[in-house]
C-alpha cells in the first residue's frame, strides 16, 4: 500500500492576501488558484519552490467561529515546518523580505532551526536536517 498526506488546510482571512505573503515573501508556488462558483470559494494551492511533497490549501475562513482560527490553528505551537538545503540563505533572505523571526536561529542535534510566524502569525521553523536525519534520508 502507498499513501500519502497530499494538502494542509490553512485557515486564511483573504486568499489574494495570503497568496502574496506565500509567493512573495516566502518563494512559495503558486499551484492552483480555481474558482469554485457552487461553494462561492477559490481552491488555493501553494507549494515551496521544489517541492514534490504536502502542499498547503489556503483556506479562507467562511464562517465566524473559523475566522477565530487564523493564526492560531495550534493553540500557539509551531503548526508548518519548512525544511531547506541551505539554512542561511533561506533565513538572510526571509529576513531581507521582513518576515519575523521569534525565536533567532540555533544549532540542535537534529539541524538549525529557526522559528517565524506568518502574515497571521502561526508559527513556523525554518529548519536544515542534518543528513542523518531520518527524514533527510527519505530523499530531502
Amino acid at each position: 500500500m502507498r499513501q500519502s498526506i497530499v494538502h494542509i488546510a490553512l485557515v486564511v482571512r483573504d486568499y489574494d492576501e495570503a497568496i502574496a505573503f506565500y509567493t512573495q515573501k516566502l518563494n512559495f508556488e503558486l499551484i492552483e488558484d480555481t474558482y469554485q462558483p457552487e461553494q462561492d470559494k477559490r481552491w488555493v494551492v501553494v507549494s515551496p519552490p521544489g517541492s514534490n511533497g504536502v502542499t498547503l490549501l489556503l483556506a479562507r475562513a467562511s464562517r465566524p467561529e473559523q475566522e477565530t482560527f487564523i493564526g492560531n490553528q495550534t493553540g500557539g505551537r509551531v503548526f508548518l515546518f519548512l525544511n531547506t538545503d541551505d539554512f542561511w540563505r533561506d533565513y538572510n533572505e526571509m529576513v531581507s523580505k521582513g518576515i519575523n523571526f521569534i525565536r533567532e536561529p540555533k544549532k540542535e542535534a537534529y539541524g538549525m532551526v529557526a522559528v517565524f510566524e506568518d502574515l497571521y502569525g502561526n508559527l513556523w521553523d525554518l529548519l536544515e536536517l542534518n543528513k542523518d536525519h531520518p527524514i533527510s534520508k527519505r530523499g530531502f
